[in-house]
């Protein structure tokens, strides 16, 4: 049993859980949408009887009440306790082992800080509930490509001051265990991108590769890692070079969704590595613009659900 947080209310969050459910209410995985009951569905009172209750009706674990009724594209911030609560409740399952692992619904960063929300994004916000701030790790992941940026959410400027050597070999050394825990591949192939065009080209487009980057990937060698790198960014994505790994280490946030997105939007998959509990998401956001006209696609939520057990199956075979 996965728990399945709602998101933004006034998103597409409720309406793809409902859709999810529907395709997945036969086959599973099962999930509990932790959530105001007002939003829709069944109300439980526990874990076990949503697992139950799962093949007839979407279950649904009440959770902080919502503080407004939302309003279909219209995010309204005095919600946001209603959001990180169910967040927050997700983790406690988690952690407490009702619950194999947490799938959570797309949020609105600038909404949640209209309210006072601290964190930059759900990854933090799930280490910081977990006791590991500065240790999580965010993968996309999709049928053609994994990649995993160093630098997230910040500014390309702001990027470009945080990207050190020791930075590449935490994500690196986080990417390469979560590969063997929770996708099951004994030997880690992983590409290192480059920061600059043509990945320097020998120092005359940025020194950056020899600097930090390279360095980084003496250090991850000499733990026995399988490396290719510093890549050409602008090649490394190419049907070719991603049979050559498993994973791709990005030096910043767009240089790893860009492609991942344009290949695999549908089927993207957010997965939070280096924590102890099981957490992915979809690869898209709150989409305000077509919330509640019954359009949405559930495609990246249903992967992300499937995704998610397979990790928690991965995760107790190990």
């Amino acid at each position: 049993m996965l728990a399945l947080t709602m998101g933004d209310p006034a998103g597409i969050g409720p309406e793809i859980a409902r859709t999810a459910w529907q395709a997945l209410r036969g086959s599973g995985p099962a999930f509990v949408l932790l959530a105001d009951p007002a939003l829709g569905g069944t109300p439980v009172a526990c874990v076990d009887e949503a697992r139950e209750l799962f093949a007839d009706a979407l279950p649904v674990l009440p959770t902080t009440a919502l503080s407004v009724p939302p309003v279909p594209g219209r995010p309204d911030p005095c919600n946001a306790l209603a959001v990180t609560g169910s967040i927050a409740e997700a983790v406690r399952l988690a952690t407490t082992g009702a619950v194999e692992g947490i799938v959570t619904g797309p949020i609105a960063k600038a909404v949640l800080k209209q309210a006072g929300f601290p964190h930059p994004g759900h990854t933090e916000y799930l280490a910081a509930l977990t006791g590991r701030p500065g240790q999580a790790v965010m993968m996309l992941a999709g049928p053609s490509l994994r990649v995993v940026p160093v630098t997230i959410h910040v500014s390309l400027r702001r990027a470009l001051d945080l990207l050190d050597a020791d930075g590449i070999v935490r994500v690196a050394r986080t990417t390469a265990a979560a590969l063997r825990r929770d996708f099951g591949i004994r030997r880690p192939r992983l590409a290192i991108a480059g920061l600059n065009p043509h990945a320097g080209e020998d120092g005359h487009m940025g020194t950056e590769e020899d600097t930090l980057i390279r360095p980084a990937m003496r250090r991850l060698e000499a733990d026995g890692l399988d490396l290719i790198g510093p890549m050409p960014p602008d090649t490394m994505f190419t049907p070719a070079a991603r049979a050559r790994y498993d994973a791709a280490i990005c030096m910043y946030h767009d240089q790893a969704l860009i492609p991942l997105k344009t290949l695999d939007m549908a089927q993207g998959v957010n997965v939070t590595l280096g924590l102890d509990l099981v957490r992915t998401s979809p690869d898209h956001g709150t989409a305000f613009d077509i919330a509640g006209r019954g359009v949405a696609d559930p495609s990246s939520l249903i992967a992300a659900l499937r995704m998610a057990d397979s990790i928690a199956r991965n995760r107790k075979a190990a």
